[in-house]
């Protein structure tokens, strides 16, 4: 009993000191803490030049885009919208009757291939880009009757007429408005291989002019007249207008990846 008495007269009489004790260490460790933030920040602002900072996610910056690249991907955007609002888009072309070709367009190609056959003869017509002209250009032309063409829009066209196992003919033509020009005509055979170079013949416009009229005869009655060229000619700027459409989109695909 009185060691029991002792010790609770002792607790009683300490416990003013225990207070104040308590709040002492409570003060140390809150100034320790203090002390420890402002000796990192000390650090950190002292060594950040020599190491890099981590306080970002490596996540996120990884998959941050250059603002050139964005800045292009915006402007291609911008130019596919104005080619979608040009003609030719979405026009589907109808081919007129009596048409004698079958036409092969294969999308991301530059050119369209028209095949038909005529009493055992293979024709087939390579129709590139169309060599448009706007009139911008007019001034730099001369007044000679040959520049009245250089005016004009265009159509080059490969015509490659072959018999069976046999040689062929190729001409190389340019078509107008209603007007089909040779501009060369040259030979193939069979036997020749890509190492022999055939002779070409002399330049069209050289030959004897009732020999270039039977040419434009023989062109004519196998499909290549203006009825035809001209529906090419519509054709191909529609090819054009989708194939650059076309080029946008993987262009965008590409930036944006």
């Amino acid at each position: 009993m009185a060691f029991s008495a002792i010790v609770r007269k002792s607790a009683s009489s300490l416990g003013p000191l225990a207070s104040r004790l308590a709040l002492v260490q409570r003060k140390y460790h809150s100034a320790l803490f203090s002390a420890i933030n402002r000796d990192n920040l000390y650090h950190k602002s002292t060594l950040s030049p020599f190491l890099p900072s981590f306080n970002y996610s490596s996540a996120a910056s990884a998959t941050n885009k250059p603002s050139s690249d964005e800045s292009l991907a915006q402007v291609i955007d911008s130019e596919i919208k104005c080619a979608l609002e040009t003609d030719g888009q979405d026009r589907i072309e109808e081919i007129p009757s009596g048409f004698p070709f079958k036409i092969e367009d294969q999308p991301g190609h530059q050119s369209v291939t028209l095949t038909r056959e005529y009493q055992g003869e293979l024709i087939k017509v390579e129709v590139l880009m169309p060599n448009l002209v706007t009139g911008e250009d007019d001034e730099d032309l001369d007044d000679e009757a040959d520049d009245q063409k250089a005016s004009q829009s265009s159509v080059p066209l490969v015509v490659t007429v072959s018999k069976k196992n046999g040689p062929s003919l190729e001409f190389n033509c340019t078509a107008f408005a209603d007007e089909i020009a040779i501009d060369s005509l040259s030979t193939r055979s069979p036997e020749n291989t890509e190492d022999q170079i055939a002779y070409e013949g002399p330049d069209f416009h050289d030959l004897d002019e009732n020999l270039q009229k039977a040419f434009h005869k023989y062109l004519e009655i196998r499909g290549i007249k203006p009825s035809t060229t001209n529906f090419l000619h519509e054709y191909m700027i529609n090819k054009e207008s989708r194939e650059y459409l076309l080029w946008l989109k993987n262009l965008k695909g590409f930036v944006e990846a």
